[in-house]
């Protein structure tokens, strides 16, 4: 009897460690650079404790993977409660939550059927949430699979035809190959399928990084001309931004940065950048006079006539008495205040672009569910963020030259990205502030996702960061020159325009549209087979 109690608690030491070690390896390649592979074998270990926990008749499972989602979850984003605890708290379990949702549907469709049918509903399941998660109100894809390439962008130049959801692809389909070579499972084919199954799995695991480097090697930049940009990296520390300087003294020593690269030639057109939010109450509509941050970039750029500059600001639309003009605009006074964050881009003769978030932070800019949390919200004082951004992706123009400007959070969203270069940007700028989160790797996975998204649309990536990571980025990914972390920097270059459309950029998430037709599928077979052995 002892020796038996020995063997369980053994076999129940090895489930969790199997779970936890999966937590780890599906960190990695989030936190060390050029860590990717990785991910291709990051599920095996928990899939190999799911069988274990099958195979004994043991009951409880859930507790052993949600742990694992949980560690995946914590170990890569916790930097988000530097930002809000609460918030980040939730994105921490709320996530892993939703993961361990799918591998339970997983488990139950293991208990209707056997061999590779539900491992094929794991992996389908798995991508149509992913897909479908850069879309909802509620929304936090940090974690796709594909970002896993973020780090090794010479392994994901596929991603001009994929997107993302091609990495998250081959991370599923090489994980699931491996678990069968591990289980030896080819061993009980024929000789023929054995040998075709082991032919495949090589492919799997090698054709695309294979294929991918090639490209790497061979890629050549469109160039239908090209822009002189300046960056400008203030380096303010957001918590204290408005306690230690003015408004004026940040204009200050952004336009000291930009009069230190550009010099006094003033006929060179200059795409001139600043970060997110740079400046604040800039009011659109209703306001009494003329913004003075305006006011002072309007005299810098008479100096340098035929350039301009784009920076974030924080801007405001006020009504007066009527019904509200969107569903999360606040009280002030008889009337309503309408909140965004925004890009501007003002020119020299004083006119104003201006484009509106659209992919929003849920908590600190985004209300979701305005019809139940706007009430609670304004019981508690206020305390979310009410900002309303575009229906849809638009175009600045720098001149003759149509530019896009993800600001911030957006640069999250490949999908949403290819709508700047359908409407016919030549060129992407990102504009953010991550200090938030301090010295943490959120900020440096931050920064490798914008070079995904060069990837994707091919596009040169102009990007300024508020306290880095400021960066030009090719139409390869690789970073050209880049900016230190908290301090203050100038980054002067050229971007190169293109004007052609990738696979990806025309056609969209095709694996991702794919994943949810066949989960579909898949889900409407396995609630047959759950009626079926229930007698209904």
């Amino acid at each position: 009897m002892k020796g038996q109690g020995n063997h369980i608690q053994s076999r129940r030491w090895r489930i969790w460690a199997l779970s936890l070690l999966s937590g780890v390896l599906l960190s990695i390649p989030w936190l060390v650079p050029h860590c990717a592979p990785a991910a291709l074998f990051a599920f095996v270990p928990l899939l190999l404790a799911e069988r274990e926990v099958r195979r004994s008749g043991r009951r409880g499972f859930f507790l052993c993977h949600y742990s694992c989602f949980v560690l995946w979850n914590a170990l890569t984003t916790f930097w988000v409660c530097n930002a809000t605890v609460g918030g980040g708290l939730f994105a921490i379990f709320a996530n892993a939550l939703k993961m361990s949702l799918i591998f339970e549907l997983f488990r139950l469709a293991r208990k209707k059927w056997t061999g590779a049918l539900p491992y094929l509903l794991l992996a389908s399941v798995w991508m149509a949430w992913e897909h479908l998660y850069f879309d909802v109100q509620i929304s936090w894809p940090w974690l796709v699979l594909g970002n896993a390439l973020a780090g090794s962008t010479e392994l994901a130049q596929w991603y001009e035809y994929t997107g993302t959801m091609g990495g998250s692809l081959w991370i599923w389909a090489s994980n699931l190959l491996l678990l069968a070579l591990v289980l030896r499972l080819p061993s009980r084919l024929p000789r023929r399928r054995r040998l075709a199954f082991r032919f495949v799995a090589m492919a799997v695991l090698l054709l695309p990084p294979a294929f991918s480097l090639g490209m790497f090697a061979h890629f050549r930049e469109a160039e239908e001309g090209r822009v002189d940009v300046v960056i400008g990296q203030p380096n303010f520390d957001p918590y204290h931004k408005f306690e230690s300087m003015t408004q004026e003294q940040q204009d200050e020593v952004l336009l000291r940065l930009f009069a230190s690269a550009a010099g006094a030639d003033s006929a060179r057109p200059t795409l001139f950048i600043a970060p997110e939010t740079f400046t604040a109450s800039y009011i659109l509509k209703g306001a009494t006079g003329p913004n003075a941050t305006v006011q002072r970039f309007s005299a810098f750029l008479e100096r340098y006539p035929r350039s301009a500059i784009l920076f974030g600001a924080s801007t405001y639309d006020i009504y007066g008495p009527g019904p509200a003009p969107s569903p999360v605009a606040r009280r002030l006074g008889d009337g309503w205040l309408d909140s965004h964050n925004s890009a501007l881009l003002q020119d020299a003769a004083g006119d104003v672009q201006v484009y509106h978030k659209s992919r929003l932070v849920v908590g600190t800019e985004l209300t979701p569910f305005p019809k139940i949390f706007v009430p609670i919200d304004d019981a508690l004082g206020g305390v979310m963020g009410r900002c309303t951004g575009q229906k849809e992706a638009g175009v600045l123009r720098f001149g003759d030259v149509p530019l896009g400007c993800a600001v911030c959070y957006e640069s999250v969203f490949p999908e949403y990205c290819t709508q700047y270069v359908r409407k016919g940007a030549k060129v992407l700028t990102v504009i953010t502030n991550d200090a938030w989160w301090g010295n943490t790797p959120g900020y440096r996975q931050h920064f490798s996702y914008s070079r995904l998204r060069a990837i994707e649309l091919r596009r040169d990536i102009a990007r300024c960061g508020n306290t880095g990571i400021s960066a030009f980025i090719n139409q390869r990914g690789d970073v050209v020159s880049r900016g230190p972390w908290w301090k203050e920097a100038v980054l002067e270059g050229k971007v190169g325009l293109n004007s052609e459309k990738t696979f990806f950029v025309r056609y969209g998430d095709v694996i991702g549209r794919v994943s949810c037709l066949s989960s579909l599928l898949l889900l409407l077979l396995l609630a047959v087979s759950c009626f079926r052995k229930s007698g209904v």
